[in-house]
């Protein structure tokens, strides 16, 4: 029986407590909340829990600090399967916490404190393990890592998966000309491509460096990619589901789609496969698994 592949997340994890409420208010204010949860968030995390749900094998590589909030986040990324081993504790460190309120059709706020003291040195990664790997997968939350990783995949001929999430545009700038495929939420695209029409950003993200897939996903609107050399951009349809809670969808997105690379799966199909593993997660607030993908896309 062959071995899964190996997909290597590298980026943030997240105490995420969830508050589900009837209505998000606008401040001041005082709500009770209908339910609450704790539990692993954070782009690369969520995507290395998505990896490992739909048949991969899933390690994670990042920062917590030694605070109350980081140890249980090991414990419950190790719980899922994934490997941990490049996880480092901080001294000092702050890990990042999230507060996410969800209202009944699953728009959510969140209020996030991305961490203190976690250090920004990546010598410490263990960069010979990518040889192993099948794919990588980074957020921006973690420049100068992702720098190195992706130097390093590069070399060994693994595809690096980038998560063009929210962020400063000199960081995505930076980062996006490293790597292989380059998928944008639509601010992401926006903070990489100011003024820009979506395709218009696209193609800027190409002639950036190596970059052969760059695509943006559009909520209902689907995912808009572009491959290099193409004449003109595709769109894969996105999947009607009725949301409760769109939390951590792009995360899965990007999981499901990075595995897919590992799997060598065409590009076209990859988008299929990761837009239905995203859709899933937004309708049930939960990760899914490779049958449920399957069924959907059946």
């Amino acid at each position: 029986m062959s071995v899964p592949p190996l997909v290597i997340c590298l980026g943030n994890v997240v105490a995420d407590h969830t508050f589900r409420v009837e209505h998000i208010p606008e401040p001041p204010a005082k709500i009770a909340a209908r339910s609450y949860s704790i539990g692993p968030g954070g782009m690369a995390a969520n995507a290395a829990i998505a990896a490992l749900r739909l048949g991969g094998r899933a390690a994670f590589w990042g920062r917590i600090g030694d605070d109350l909030n980081g140890e249980p986040l090991a414990e419950a990324l190790a719980a899922e399967g994934v490997d941990v081993t490049g996880l480092r504790r901080v001294p000092g460190g702050r890990t990042p916490v999230g507060a996410v309120l969800v209202d009944p059709r699953g728009e959510r706020t969140i209020i996030s404190f991305r961490g203190a003291g976690l250090g920004t040195d990546p010598s410490w990664l263990p960069l010979d393990r990518l040889k192993d790997a099948g794919a990588l997968c980074c957020d921006p939350r973690w420049q100068e890592g992702v720098a190195a990783a992706a130097a390093a995949a590069r070399q060994a001929g693994v595809p690096v998966v980038l998560d063009g999430e929210r962020s400063e545009t000199r960081i995505l700038v930076d980062l996006v000309p490293r790597v292989d495929h380059a998928i944008f939420s639509v601010p992401g695209l926006a903070n990489f491509a100011p003024g820009c029409e979506p395709e218009e950003g696209l193609r800027r993200a190409l002639a950036s460096g190596p970059v052969t897939v760059a695509a943006v996903t559009q909520g209902e609107k689907g995912v808009l990619w572009l491959t290099r050399g193409a004449a003109k951009a595709e769109r894969t349809p996105a999947f009607p589901v009725e949301a409760t809670n769109t939390t951590g969808a792009g995360d899965v997105f990007h999981g499901a789609y990075a595995l897919a690379m590992a799997e060598r799966m065409p590009v076209e199909r990859a988008m299929r496969f990761a837009s239905a593993a995203g859709a899933l997660r937004a309708r049930d607030g939960a990760t899914p698994d490779r049958a449920m993908v399957d069924g959907l896309l059946a």
